[in-house]
């Protein structure tokens, strides 16, 4: 009797053929590319749920802010914006005048403190002095907090969010 190959030897011996050991590594595989792709599903589960999480916080955030002593203020609260255009979304206010030549010391003021600073126009003919330009909220709100009650922003300062 001629021995043919080492799959007939196998198989007589009741061992797995080189066909199905093959079969059994693929299959195990498989069964390992599944594991790894049920766990990034479910990181990616867990990364959208603290995303919409901090979103919602952050809308918490500025609707508490907003209502909390004027803290965050809207333009159209102040009957809009005349003529200036805001580059950012948020700036500080440092002071509000109806006065020109006060919004422009101030302005000054800030400059020399080492702010860029701009004047802000509302059609009901205020002029707010706003600093520190910022489109992120978490950076102006700890900005506020650092430069609140220095010369430069009084305690009242508050951030104008526009939208």
């Amino acid at each position: 009797m001629l021995v043919s190959s080492c799959d007939f030897i196998r198989s007589i011996a009741g061992r797995p053929t080189s066909g199905q050991l093959e079969q059994i590594r693929l299959d195990k595989i498989a069964r390992e590319e599944a594991i790894q792709q049920a766990r990034l599903d479910s990181l990616k589960r867990v990364q959208q749920a603290m995303e919409d999480s901090l979103a919602m916080l952050e809308k918490r955030l500025l609707d508490s802010l907003s209502q909390a002593s004027g803290t965050i203020l809207n333009p159209s609260a102040l009957g809009g914006l005349f003529t200036t255009k805001l580059e950012t979304k948020y700036y500080i206010i440092v002071g509000a005048f109806r006065n020109r030549s006060y919004a422009e010391r101030k302005l000054e003021a800030c400059n020399a403190a080492g702010y860029t600073g701009t004047i802000i126009s509302f059609r009901n003919g205020l002029l707010a002095v706003g600093i520190y330009p910022s489109n992120n909220l978490r950076d102006i709100l700890n900005k506020l907090q650092e430069i609140r009650g220095t010369g430069i922003c009084p305690k009242e300062g508050w951030i104008l969010m526009n939208t």
